[in-house]
């Protein structure tokens, strides 16, 4: 999707940009759901994701991530969603029933698309990782077979297909991490749509607070009670060999990945 760039006529739209919506569709209500708004909060009612707040109302689109169907499926229209960075494609099958899925790069309305044994290598179409090239571009990757696409579901995401081997395939992530998947899980061909999206220019603090995204504050800013950085006298440092967490957690260069995490023996090798 293209960028529409405004012109410099105030300091806030000097490099402001937007997304082209222009070829769009209008979504269906019958596929909405009602989004309620936690604002960061757990069932506690305590934050657990700082700077959540406020915003303007949206709806839920109700996407399928595990889209398995051996009958042909006709894209008949690509529509924003408001909950995710990348766009979505509406799909119509024979007896009229219609899902979401993730529209990837370069789908077009009236495209086919087909998932099962029977897929061929297509955009869009969606099949096991044993029947996939090796060097192929994939996205909406299941890591239990069934479960749905967990893995490469943002803007412009993608992995590539290494190889299958003893039952498992090996798949390099966007990361650079390589991790083995069983060769039965699904993938979708392609890359997910929208990769234009990283190159977005908010130009003003509003546009984030349309999206729910409240200010952040340094944590030398706050008391000694809030954040380890807090407390002291004026402009004074954070008195640390190296800047931690509002939780006491080191914040560069610390791995905090679990080393007894079952799914251990999946990854090939960490990112880089």
């Amino acid at each position: 999707m293209p960028l529409r760039k405004l012109k410099p006529v105030t300091q806030t739209s000097r490099g402001t940009s937007y997304l082209d919506f222009s070829n769009l569709t209008k979504g269906r209500k019958n596929l909405r759901r009602i989004k309620k708004k936690n604002s960061g909060r757990n069932s506690s009612g305590k934050i657990t994701v700082a700077h959540r707040g406020g915003g303007s109302k949206r709806f839920y689109r109700v996407v399928s991530f595990n889209f398995r169907s051996d009958k042909p499926a006709k894209v008949v229209a690509i529509e924003y969603d408001p909950n995710r960075g990348a766009n979505i494609a509406r799909i119509k099958f024979d007896d009229d029933h219609e899902e979401y899925i993730l529209a990837p790069e370069k789908i077009k309305i009236g495209t086919q698309i087909v998932s099962g044994e029977k897929a061929g290598i297509k955009i869009g179409n969606r099949l096991a990782l044993k029947n996939i090239p090796i060097g192929t571009q994939i996205h909406n990757i299941e890591l239990l077979p069934g479960m749905g696409g967990k893995l490469c579901r943002a803007a412009g995401n993608y992995a590539t297909t290494l190889g299958v081997e003893s039952g498992f395939a090996q798949i390099k992530l966007p990361s650079g991490e390589v991790r083995k998947v069983a060769e039965s899980c699904m993938a979708s061909i392609g890359a997910v749509g929208n990769s234009d999206r990283a190159n977005l220019r908010f130009g003003k603090a509003g546009r984030r607070r349309w999206l729910g995204v409240r200010p952040s504050v340094r944590g030398k800013a706050k008391n000694v009670v809030d954040h380890p950085h807090g407390g002291g006298e004026g402009g004074t440092s954070i008195g640390l060999p190296s800047p931690k967490t509002p939780w006491g957690v080191p914040a560069l260069g610390f791995r905090t990945r679990n080393q007894k995490k079952k799914s251990k023996k999946f990854i090939v090798s960490r990112r880089s």
